[in-house]
């Protein structure tokens, strides 16, 4: 079974046609070590769902938004510290790309029995307000 084909006159109607290219910053992750420990020493903000840190990079050092996730094992088991992961890699790759700044390395750390039972839209709502603080915007 085959979906209906939508009429080209409605598509030229609306006058919109989707981008060929995206045009946000693109979001890389961190992997090594010595990024998470520079972006330790710099700023961060602390909600009730997580931790960011957020690190602004050195002229030339690397292009784009980077962002790395972490849990300790005060988080739970593997099995929640992963699940928790998750949740902050969907968050982030909802809020960056709109609210990150280009050139800073981003830090999520979740947090004990919070970021796991969290509702997701008060997790959308921390890493916003922790963006805006971080960055000195107006909320």
């Amino acid at each position: 079974m085959t979906p209906p084909e939508v009429p080209a006159a409605s598509i030229e109607a609306a006058g919109e046609t989707p981008p060929a290219v995206s045009v946000c910053v693109p979001v890389t992750t961190l992997t090594k070590r010595p990024d998470f420990l520079r972006a330790a020493r710099a700023s961060h903000a602390a909600t009730k769902g997580m931790v960011v840190q957020a690190r602004n990079r050195k002229p030339g050092e690397a292009a784009g938004i980077r962002v790395g996730f972490t849990c300790s094992k005060k988080v739970g088991n593997a099995v929640t510290r992963n699940r928790a992961k998750r949740r902050l890699r969907a968050v982030a790759h909802e809020i960056l790309p709109q609210l990150g700044q280009d050139g800073w390395d981003y830090v999520l750390i979740g947090r004990a029995s919070v970021t796991v039972s969290r509702s997701y839209g008060d997790l959308l709502a921390d890493l916003t307000g922790a963006l805006r603080k971080l960055h000195g915007l107006a909320e």
